[in-house]
């Protein structure tokens, strides 16, 4: 494998502690030129300190030490210019206890785990937030109901019964987005891949919906042949979330529609559009990131961050824009076909 084709940089050394190659990335780290490196000391040309003046190579001792080592734990080295590093290495040895016949050492710019351990920090505490509110309601109703239930009428304790069910309802569904988006994260939604008639799975999810707000919500369906291979009950999940979001957050349902692209790529296109003041055009993208939330009244803001993560799993695209004949947003979901490779023509 071409080494200067790696985002890390990497340093290879022989058992004389000579460079015998410095891939692209690590000249960039560590600001020297490979041509010029080739051949000298690794000592020579990792110039790394610790700020207390000590330097990696003499703290490390690559060649020297324990006979049993194969690596070298990751730490956090500055270059001569300051940046920060973070390198770790690999001790090749032709037998257990010989001699280091090549040293491998990795280099990587600190500002992306920085960057990333901030994120974590933050969505540490937004859950923790997230899971206090309701959390505080229902201790707060149970602790005042085991204090003083004989205070209360049976009207007055149906009522806290209530909002501490209706909260734990809330704590459920809060868990479940968090367990979907750490999945999207990972990479480990699972998806049970079958036909998926799109028309039909809509015009259930609006019947569902209809029976819960006691009014009727209509689909228009121009697809011919609205079917694509798909999870059905993740599919479900996103036309729910998109609709229950025009209702309540879109100032309500304006229209829904299945059809065919029309740009000739096959699959099918749904469209939600609701009445609302629509969403500026800086915010589109920011609506699918996690914890993203559009004002008051808005959920846990994981929502559209789960609905992007499950139409990208299915090759998908969804998008948002404005409503054509007023104001409005717009959101359009497109599903490719996915055929199986055995039963495609």
């Amino acid at each position: 494998m071409d080494l200067d084709l790696l985002p890390d940089g990497v340093v290879v050394a022989d058992r004389d502690g000579l460079i015998e190659h410095l891939n692209t990335s690590a000249e960039r780290l560590l600001g020297v030129r490979a041509v010029e490196c080739i051949g000298k000391p690794v000592r020579d040309v990792l110039t790394l300190d610790n700020r207390q003046g000590s330097v990696w190579f003499d703290c490390v001792h690559p060649y020297d030490g324990l006979e049993t080592r194969t690596r070298l734990t990751e730490q956090s080295w500055f270059t001569a210019h300051g940046d920060e590093l973070l390198v770790t290495a690999r001790l090749n040895r032709s037998k257990p206890r010989g001699p280091v016949e090549h040293l491998v050492i990795g280099l990587r710019d600190s500002k992306g785990r920085a960057r990333l351990d901030r994120e974590r920090s933050d969505m540490v505490a937004t859950v923790a937030h997230e899971l206090r509110s309701p959390l505080t309601g229902v201790k707060g109703f149970t602790s005042t109901l085991l204090k003083k239930w004989d205070r209360f009428s049976d009207e007055q304790r149906q009522f806290m019964l209530e909002t501490v069910d209706a909260d734990a309802d809330r704590l459920t569904r809060l868990i479940t987005e968090l367990l979907d988006a750490a999945r999207i994260d990972s990479g480990r939604l699972t998806l049970r891949i079958q036909a998926v008639n799109v028309g039909e799975l809509v015009e259930r999810v609006l019947s569902n919906i209809s029976a819960g707000i006691g009014r009727t919500l209509n689909v228009t369906i121009d697809a011919a042949h609205a079917t694509v291979w798909a999870d059905q009950d993740r599919l479900t999940q996103v036309f729910t979330n998109l609709i229950e979001n025009a209702l309540n957050h879109g100032e309500g349902l304006r229209s829904v529609t299945v059809r065919e692209p029309v740009d000739g790529r096959g699959g099918v296109v749904v469209s939600i559009e609701d009445f609302g003041p629509g969403i500026a055009e800086e915010d589109r993208t920011r609506v699918f990131n996690r914890f993203w939330k559009g004002g008051q009244g808005a959920g846990s803001g994981l929502g559209m961050y789960i609905v992007a993560g499950i139409v990208d799993s299915h090759q998908g695209q969804v998008e948002i824009g404005s409503v054509a004949d007023g104001p409005g947003a717009c959101v359009t979901v497109w599903l490719p076909n996915n055929v199986p490779a055995g039963l495609a023509s």
